[in-house]
């Protein structure tokens, strides 16, 4: 056991004994119903009940095989002398759900939270794929401090069309890019379409999902070597069983996420975001996952330990390969080493595993160093997430340097404003928009509240009459996201956003911009006095949440510099027990 742990003694009595221990009508009533479904009464003898949390849904295809997956998950906990019972859980997913998955990503660990909570459950294992199921998992199992641990449920095979390597997504914003240029005709688009998707699991490429499956084993919540295995690889069904039978000894020992979501597994996992190329969207969701467990984690930490961290995986959208490879050269134990090994990783941090993730990678080889670089061959020498600020951006603004163009880095130019994405849709193809490749497109009203929920509308395609003349990057700035699959120069997450007065709010067609990426400045080239009187003369939209979620969203949702988490959600509540009503 890793320093600083101690198993709790065994046996115990266990959550689910409030349900189904001893001979009260109370008890009956519980274990009564549930042997409707042919469980032998000795399941209910205090063997630890172990819920498996599935975000399996026909609408949301990465997790489109989760149920497969789970039976897998099931046999190792009967193996280990758990009780396992299978519950569906919210799953948002980000190629569905309108206007945007993030604004469900908290409605998600919302309903977790209460679910692991309100129902007879000693552990879970929480299983996850697209994008926003991984993050709002992980926060409502912080937020109940139940014993958890994390099951991704893979990426997807390579894509290939026409003898090249294609990357779900990252493909799809280069093809659409060529055709309007006029490079690739919309029949090859739709030929391809297939290409990037040919079979079941998340992103292929180290967009959202991917990172955040790094993310869960790089701050210890899932066990060594998950994040990377295809989805199809029998090798992902038997990490779902090996996960399976580890989840019953966590009980037994009380391993909990508050003993592994420690300062030291966050500093761990922001490094190795970094080292990987990963999202822009781990920024928020590690930043709310830390709020849940009480860990002060801010943007100038994601800045700070990011810095000067080398981007070391060759994926796309920083890089060449994809997910398949970045299995087959080792995974993400490869990557742990070389940072452990460059002074770079606490070492001691606690795992599922139940001991340090050093005795996890310590020895994981490297087969591709094409696939997975050496730090003297890094991809990017500073590959973490940049942060900056300036008077556009005062609460910050991130930007990922490893999928930037470099001549962009350091740049002044004119704004080109949007002040909303219709607004962007309706003007960005008019020929006479007033533009060329040395302007800065600006997009208000995309944040939190603005969207609402932030949607990944940050990688604006640049204008049709500039794709033709062969320009194929310009600074595009936004309070917006963007996938995780997208590349570019793109400033997003600007804080505070629009729709809550921060300074982009009043931006205007012809202002100068200045983007200083070494000096992590974005500025807004006008005087204080001026920008004070645009502030004082703005007024925030009409907005108008059509449904009472959203209503409830845009009221408690907090900025992206903070991890875009309801104010009423942080912190741990517990896993005590709720009253019975019987």
């Amino acid at each position: 056991m890793s320093a600083g742990f101690a198993p709790a003694p065994w046996p115990r009595r266990l959550r689910s004994q409030d349900w189904y221990g001893g001979t009260s009508r109370d008890a009956i009533y519980h274990r009564g119903w549930l042997k409707n479904q042919g469980h032998p009464h000795d399941l209910f003898d205090g063997r630890p009940v172990i819920g498996i949390l599935n975000t399996w849904s026909d609408l949301s295809p990465c997790n489109g095989h989760l149920r497969e997956l789970a039976e897998k998950v099931k046999a190792g906990i009967w193996e280990a002398g758990g009780v396992p019972l299978e519950v569906p859980v919210f799953s948002a997913s980000e190629n569905t759900f309108r206007p945007t998955a993030m604004m469900y990503r908290n409605l998600a660990a919302m309903a977790v939270e209460e679910t692991m909570r309100a129902q007879p459950i000693d552990g879970a294992v929480l299983l996850v794929g697209c994008d926003k199921t991984t993050p709002s998992l992980m926060m409502g199992a912080a937020s109940t401090d139940i014993p958890s641990i994390v099951v991704t449920g893979g990426p997807m095979l390579n894509g290939w069309f026409r003898g090249e390597r294609v990357g779900s997504g990252t493909h799809l914003w280069r093809f659409s890019e060529a055709v309007n240029a006029g490079g690739m005709s919309q029949a090859d688009f739709l030929e391809a379409e297939q290409a990037m998707s040919r079979s079941s699991g998340s992103c292929n490429t180290m967009g959202t999902a991917s990172t955040m499956a790094s993310m869960a084993e790089a701050l210890g919540m899932a066990l060594s070597g998950n994040a990377a295995i295809p989805a199809v690889d029998a090798r992902r069904r038997v990490m779902a069983q090996l996960s399976g039978r580890r989840i019953v000894q966590m009980v037994k020992d009380d391993l909990a996420p508050s003993h592994i979501l420690t300062r030291a597994a966050f500093e761990n996992a922001i490094r190795v975001n970094g080292a990987i190329g990963g999202s822009t969207n781990a920024v928020m969701h590690l930043l709310a996952l830390a709020g849940r467990v009480g860990v002060d984690l801010t943007l100038a930490d994601w800045d700070r330990l990011g810095r000067d961290v080398p981007t070391l995986v060759n994926l796309m959208p920083s890089g060449e390969y994809l997910m398949e490879e970045f299995f087959y050269a080792g995974g993400l134990p490869v990557v742990l080493r070389r940072l452990g090994e460059a002074g770079m990783l606490h070492r001691d941090a606690l795992t599922v595993s139940g001991g340090p993730l050093w005795a996890e990678v310590k020895d994981a080889a490297c087969w591709n160093d094409d696939v997975i670089r050496p730090p003297d061959r890094a991809l990017t020498a500073s590959g973490g997430i940049a942060v900056l600020t300036g008077n556009l951006a005062p609460r910050g603004a991130v930007v990922k340097p490893s999928a930037a163009s470099a001549h962009l880095m350091r740049h002044r130019g004119r704004a080109v404003v949007f002040e909303d994405i219709d607004d962007y849709k309706a003007r960005i193809a008019d020929e006479d928009l007033d533009i060329d490749e040395t302007c800065v497109m600006v997009l208000k009203n995309c944040g939190p509240r603005g969207y609402p929920g932030m949607s990944e509308v940050g990688n604006m395609g640049l204008p049709p009459k500039l794709l033709r003349r062969g320009v194929t990057d310009m600074i595009r700035i936004s309070d917006a996201r963007m996938s995780g699959t997208a590349y570019g120069t793109v400033v997003l997450h600007a804080a505070p956003e629009a729709a809550a007065g921060g300074p982009i709010a009043v931006v205007r067609d012809g202002d100068a911009i200045e983007l200083d990426v070494d000096a992590r400045r974005l500025h807004l080239d006008i005087s204080e006095a001026e920008l004070a009187e645009r502030l004082a003369r703005w007024r925030p939209p009409a907005a108008a949440p059509a449904s009472g979620y959203a209503r409830l969203f845009h009221d408690h949702v907090e900025g992206a510099e903070t991890g875009a988490d309801f104010d009423f959600l942080k912190g741990c509540r517990g896993r005590e027990v709720p009253r019975d009503s019987h």
